[in-house]
């Protein structure tokens, strides 16, 4: 398991007074005001004055943001806690971050991958896997792709659709 844990992205600015908009990765998107002070990967320490829901976003105030420039200056910044901020995850409920670096495997036991990334575009998760050789390969992040997750052995168990690791 990782040590740091990616809560939210800032993605832009959002008029000329240093609002920022906020894509947030708590189940509660809101969820991401109450940890306080989020890191950067910089080293940067970044506090919410205010966060407010807006479309499929969140807006937020940044402490010491003032104008769109600055604003636009953390476009693309990833806001971070310590793992060991988080609360335990409830039953059938895994973390993102606790994924990265398994080993994914197939049902018959062979080496696939090991997992890079859990990605979403909206259209479902998506675990994004590093094959030995080659390109890496996304595959659905289901129960039904994903029957067996093994935090403790450090890997997964795949059943991919027909064709898709071919």
């Amino acid at each position: 398991m990782t040590n740091r844990v990616t809560l939210g992205r800032i993605t832009g600015a959002q008029g000329i007074k240093g609002e920022v908009k906020l894509q947030s990765f708590t189940a509660d998107p809101l969820d991401i005001a109450s940890y306080g002070p989020l890191d950067t990967s910089s080293g940067q320490q970044l506090t919410s004055r205010s966060i407010k829901p807006h479309k499929n976003m969140l807006l937020a105030r940044i402490e010491g943001v003032e104008d769109r420039n600055a604003a636009e200056a953390l476009r693309g910044v990833e806001l971070m806690i310590d793992r060991d901020r988080l609360p335990e995850a409830g039953e059938d409920e895994i973390y993102h971050a606790d994924l990265i670096g398994l080993s994914a495997h197939d049902t018959g036991g062979n080496l696939v991958g090991t997992v890079v990334d859990v990605l979403d575009f909206g259209a479902g998760e998506l675990l994004e896997l590093k094959p030995a050789q080659g390109k890496t390969i996304l595959v659905p992040f289901s129960v039904e792709t994903v029957p067996e997750i093994d935090l403790d052995a450090g890997r997964l168990v795949i059943d991919p659709p027909e064709g898709l690791l071919d």
